[in-house]
């Protein structure tokens, strides 16, 4: 008995002794290796040319000064992967913000608001619970100028003994009041390796 258990704890020891270390990865410096899915590299690269690109073309100057109001729109992931694509576009936005071009309304969405809480304050005017000075008032709310829709698409293509996965980033800002596309962009992202290699 105590030789099976003596045997069990040192097998238990020599397993997490060869076990890979947990480590931190520094995003800015990852010089890891690249899978054939998507990760955050790919999505910061993204988010960085589209955001780069809507800057230089001009498309999100407000010719009557102040910034714009942007809603996000529906992002449609067409891979093979179960992707959140708030992770690409929160990059966008952030982005966005910090340029001082556009501010970002979570007031309304396809599904909703965002942020319930806009329209959840505005139930408690003519409560006699609340200080009525500080219930927001009607007509507060700001419309969205313009919004953001994209699409992810995932091609899959054997290459000799190789297989290269190209994924293709596709998004679209429209001006809601004429419905016209003021910048559309597209940013490939193209991986090549093992056809061993899973892309999903």
């Amino acid at each position: 008995m105590f030789r099976k258990a003596f045997l069990l704890i040192l097998a238990t020891v020599l397993v997490s002794g060869c076990a890979t270390q947990t480590r931190y990865v520094d995003p800015a410096a990852d010089d890891g290796p690249v899978s054939m899915s998507l990760d955050y590299r790919d999505f910061e690269r993204a988010a960085t040319e589209a955001v780069e690109d809507m800057l230089a073309s001009g498309a999100v100057d407000n010719p009557d000064g102040g910034r714009y109001i942007l809603v996000v729109s529906r992002i449609t992931n067409d891979t093979m992967q179960r992707i959140d694509t708030d992770q690409l576009i929160k990059k966008i936005r952030v982005s966005l913000l910090r340029s001082g071009k556009v501010v970002t309304t979570t007031a309304v969405g396809l599904n909703g608001a965002e942020d319930e809480m806009s329209m959840r304050a505005r139930e408690l005017r003519d409560s006699e619970e609340f200080d009525q000075s500080g219930v927001q008032r009607k007509g507060t709310l700001q419309a969205p100028d313009l919004s953001l829709s994209g699409k992810l698409i995932q091609r899959n293509h054997k290459v000799g003994r190789e297989q290269q996965v190209e994924y293709y980033i596709q998004l679209t800002v429209t001006e809601l009041g004429t419905g016209l596309a003021f910048w559309e962009g597209e940013t490939p992202i193209i991986k090549r390796g093992s056809d061993k290699s899973v892309s999903w």
